[in-house]
């Protein structure tokens, strides 16, 4: 493998973790083994930090790849909680209003999903990174200041039930989706389509392309994968 030619790899980011702070992790190490300054190392896809699974780097030359691979396929898997929402669509914010439940069933959820497949509008988190006049909107929000985004087309090409909770009003989705596709968004308008609120408690990235969770490494023992590559 030659980290400074160019490689591509995946590991499964750990939650809490930004996706920036995984990948200079990952190339501290890699430099480190090399034995260079810093070996040019760049992700294709952020993640939230309270999400987990594939993270896609690329090193070297492969990091001209990047803007081809976030056009890749994704997979998530996702916890909802029905009858609540947060400022940030997941639980990194505290409550900020609830809303009726009695109302929702399987089937009522199962009709809501079937909403969200194909090309869809959906506008982005103000919690996030989309830029706004050059600033990053989740700083914006930070400051304390009002953030406005527009809609934009994202696809979505499958969304599966997995599990549905009616005392604990939670559910599980697998969602299948394209390029600038947030699921804390989609989170958001599925708790609108059931006349309530809903916000993310678990969110993991499954699949990027062809590259699946299992063939990640794994974040605490980059070290020890790496130290096992024939490095060039």
């Amino acid at each position: 493998m030659n980290f400074q030619e160019g490689a591509i790899f995946a590991i499964d980011k750990p939650y809490g973790m930004s996706s920036f702070g995984a990948l200079a992790h990952v190339r501290f190490l890699i430099s480190k083994k090399v034995g260079v300054k810093r070996v040019k190392t760049g992700h294709a896809g952020t993640l939230d930090p309270l999400a987990t699974g594939v993270l896609v780097i690329c090193t070297g030359r492969a990091t001209k790849q990047i803007e081809q691979l976030q056009y890749d396929t994704k997979e998530y898997t996702a916890t909802l909680q029905l009858g609540a929402t947060t400022a940030s669509y997941d639980k990194e914010h505290t409550v900020n209003m609830t809303y009726p439940t009695r109302h929702i069933t399987r089937e009522k959820v199962e009709q809501a999903l079937a909403q969200f497949i194909g090309d869809v509008p959906q506008v982005p988190p103000t919690y996030s990174a989309v830029k706004v006049g050059g600033d990053r909107a989740y700083k914006l929000r930070r400051r304390g200041e009002e953030v406005e985004l527009k809609a934009k087309l994202v696809r979505i090409d499958e969304i599966e039930l997995t599990d549905f909770d009616a005392q604990k009003m939670q559910m599980s989705i697998r969602v299948v989706c394209g390029k600038g596709t947030y699921i804390r968004s989609l989170a958001r308008d599925i708790g609108r389509a059931l006349g309530s609120g809903a916000f993310l408690t678990a969110l993991r990235r499954t699949r990027v392309g062809d590259i699946r969770v299992e063939d990640c490494v794994d974040f605490d023992h980059f070290q020890e994968w790496l130290d096992k590559q024939n490095i060039e």
